[in-house]
């Protein structure tokens, strides 16, 4: 590990303290994780201490770790990744935060912390069902308005539940139950079936 990353890890543990779960170094990367019960204050420490200053969100992203591994993950299933850019200390932190409860998975929202988090927040929201607390206008951002489910989850159908048509005798458009045959999408060159070793 560089010096650089040696003293960004040390500085981190010192700011966070118990408040830190995990911390990993990996391809020159930080990823740290944090209980989603200490995620506001944890925040606020990585925005404001003079030795992290990390005063820009760069992206926050859903995860699904449904059937990770190969079915082998056995931790929670849904989590947020969050980036960090230090402009005035050149340095960037990853933080991953597990969202407790799968059936309704909700953290805090980073909006009064750091603006960029609204949209970021409300297409997690809109593709994987996470629920961000007080954010102040959660609400669909890429699908339809009627749109049910959440269709970056492991278990929504790839061909979708439902499509759209323009019906020329009722002159609008309709949706309808899906017609596409269920199909094996997986390309052949990397299906196990009628692969001879030897």
């Amino acid at each position: 590990m560089s010096a650089r990353l040696e003293k960004l890890s040390e500085e981190i543990k010192l700011a966070l303290g118990e408040k830190l779960s995990k911390l990993s170094v990996h391809v020159g990367e930080i990823t740290i994780e944090v209980k989603a019960a200490d995620l506001l204050a944890v925040c606020q420490t990585l925005r404001d201490a003079p030795a992290l200053k990390f005063e820009q969100l760069i992206d926050l992203c859903g995860v699904d770790y449904a059937e990770y591994g190969d079915g082998t993950w056995n931790g929670p299933r849904f989590a947020v990744v969050y980036h960090f850019l230090s402009i005035s200390l050149n340095q960037r932190l990853r933080l991953r935060v597990y969202a407790e409860d799968e059936d309704f998975p909700v953290l805090p929202t980073l909006v009064n912390l750091w603006p960029a988090a609204n949209w970021f927040e409300r297409e997690a929201f809109d593709l994987f069902g996470i629920m961000f607390e007080d954010h102040p206008d959660l609400r669909r951002l890429l699908t339809d308005y009627g749109f049910v489910g959440h269709p970056f989850r492991k278990d929504f159908p790839m061909i979708g539940n439902v499509e759209m048509r323009y019906d020329p005798d009722q002159q609008r458009v309709i949706y309808q139950p899906v017609s596409i045959e269920l199909r094996n999408n997986v390309p052949r060159i990397i299906r196990d079936e009628g692969f001879h070793h030897g």
